[in-house]
């Protein structure tokens, strides 16, 4: 609402985002100078409430912003003791020996973790340095300068009638300026979409790739509990419907983390995400270790899989993409978070001397080189061919071709495949339902898997109803008139929180509704819809889901 008028404040960086990657660069950003002004808006009712990750942390990017965080009381205590990786068959499994694997995919040295927890205490460690974090601040609008160049956000706004106009209560919010701009909102980020599409950050760049994660955190009997132990398993029930896998992490106090990834390149619309994962849980392995516990938590977001050859530009005129906005995730190793940390610290030292040259509204090279010639590249480099070969050839050659370029890339730096292109968007890799067989998926038990609406309320996210919808639509005639009569309206099930319904009473012709309350902010439908008509827009401050340990 460009006609609105909002104070402003100015601050010499402003970060979007409370993640590993907006904290760390916060936090460093302090250690080198505590001069300057540094402000971090977070959309979530509070740190930690919108991050969900495995989580299994490589302590990279932590050893090298706070050296000492063990002795500072971080929440990282579980150290990986044993690791798995299973082939899943419908009744029994393959135990894959660990030495087949490239030294990368070793955990020793790593921990299991909640990064909505260790982000809490990065949060703490960023206070105490005279970081100003505000939670429940939503960006809903990019501030341009003169020139072109990023100069601020708008965050705060609250009190919009469901059509869009200033309610009774409505308040405008404030334009936050920053000398520099940084954005760190995460998977598929609403500003960090429209700022890619401004500067072209993306030209030459193969797309970006996802995969949507579900999560759920059981308490089980403490005698099948083994701290420490990490699986990865792979095959059923996906089979060769859809690339992915599952990853079990016994952390502390009797709970296992049970998460479930689905590639989102997938080409049968009447995949059921939510459902693959709920049958997993009955494979014979998972349903005698959870037998006796209790679902305590749920949760799903996007993941970023492009890696390598799918990062944008991270750099641009006043500002930069941190983390996963830009896709830093090594998709063999299942981790990110290292990466986002090195992106915050990177981009941190970039502006902090930009800042110190009384410089300000530029492009932050010194960023961009950093992040591809430094540690991030070594991380990323030599896995990049894993995910093409995956998603054009299936596991087995990802497993065999991918092994072995992984494996010559980790020893020599030099890959014998080169660099493998994606090809489609994942939301083009759909095809019409008349060309796939519908999936007879089985009814949850309500023991050891939970229709969808019941488990989204242990998500507990919440959105004040009164509100604009933030699942917007380019075409609101596209899901009746396409999507359902071509893709046999796939959005009903590739949402992990049910948000999206074709409804057809008897009698009337069907209705598409959009049950935005139920968003947990995984931004699934904006990546996959075929028809890309549905566009992800940010809520106001506080909404969505409320994690508390994910």
């Amino acid at each position: 609402m460009s006609d609105v008028e909002r104070e402003s404040m100015e601050y010499d960086v402003v970060i979007v985002g409370a993640g590993p990657a907006g904290l760390s660069a916060a936090i460093r950003l302090k250690q080198i100078n505590p001069e300057i002004s540094v402000v971090v808006l977070e959309k979530g009712s509070e740190v930690g409430a919108h991050i969900l990750s495995g989580a299994v942390l490589d302590t990279a990017g932590l050893d090298k912003l706070i050296p000492d965080w063990k002795d500072q009381g971080a929440p990282i205590t579980v150290p990986v003791k044993e690791d798995n990786f299973l082939m899943l068959g419908e009744a029994g499994h393959v135990r894959l020996p660990n030495v087949m694997m490239p030294p990368l995919m070793n955990n020793h040295g790593a921990y299991i973790v909640s990064m909505g927890n260790v982000c809490r205490w990065m949060a703490e460690k960023a206070e105490e340095l005279e970081v100003e974090i505000f939670p429940g601040m939503a960006c809903s609008e990019l501030v341009y300068g003169e020139n072109g160049a990023l100069e601020g956000v708008v965050a705060g706004e609250f009190g919009l009638e469901a059509d869009g106009t200033p309610g009774p209560g409505y308040e405008p919010g404030m334009i936050l300026k920053g000398k520099y701009v940084f954005l760190s909102e995460g998977v598929r980020g609403s500003l960090s979409k429209q700022v890619i599409e401004k500067y072209s950050l993306d030209a030459g760049k193969e797309p970006q790739k996802y995969g949507v994660g579900m999560k759920e955190i059981w308490e089980i009997d403490p005698e099948k509990h083994k701290e420490g132990t990490v699986t990865h398993t792979m095959g059923w029930p996906l089979g060769k419907n859809a690339g992915g896998g599952s990853f079990i992490y016994h952390l502390d106090n009797n709970q296992v983390y049970v998460g479930f990834v689905v590639h989102l390149n997938y080409a049968n619309p009447h995949l059921y995400p939510y459902m693959e994962f709920q049958r997993f849980k009955h494979h014979p392995v998972v349903a005698e270790l959870l037998k006796g516990g209790k679902r305590v938590a749920y949760g799903a977001r996007a993941i970023s899989e492009g890696g390598w050859q799918s990062i944008p530009q991270v750099a641009f005129p006043g500002g930069a993409l941190l983390g996963c906005s830009a896709g830093l995730v090594n998709v063999p190793r299942i981790k990110g978070n290292h990466n986002a940390m090195l992106s915050g610290i990177h981009a941190a030292e970039a502006a902090a001397e930009a800042l110190a040259a009384e410089r300000s509204g530029d492009t932050l090279s010194a960023y961009e080189t950093a992040l591809r010639e430094g540690p991030i590249a070594k991380d990323l480099k030599p896995v990049r061919n894993v995910k093409p070969l995956w998603s054009k050839y299936g596991l087995l050659a990802s497993l065999g071709l991918g092994g072995f370029d992984m494996w010559v890339g980790n020893l020599t730096g030099w890959n014998p495949l080169g660099t493998l292109k994606h090809g489609k968007t994942d939301a083009a890799s759909t095809e019409p339902a008349a060309k796939h067989k519908e999936i007879d998926y089985p009814k949850p038990d309500g023991v050891l898997s939970f229709d969808r609406l019941t488990n989204v309320s242990f998500a507990m996210t919440n959105h004040e109803e009164s509100q604009p919808s933030h699942l917007q639509l380019k075409d609101a005639n596209i899901p009746l008139s396409t999507n359902l009569p071509k893709f046999a309206g796939p959005s009903q099930r590739y949402c992990p929180a049910g948000v999206y319904e074709f409804v057809e009473a008897e009698g009337e012709e069907p209705r598409f509704v959009i049950n935005f309350q139920n968003c947990v902010h995984c931004k699934t439908c904006d990546i996959k819809d075929p028809s890309q008509n549905i566009v992800w827009t940010t809520p106001q401050g506080g909404d969505g889901p409320n994690y508390p340990n994910m």
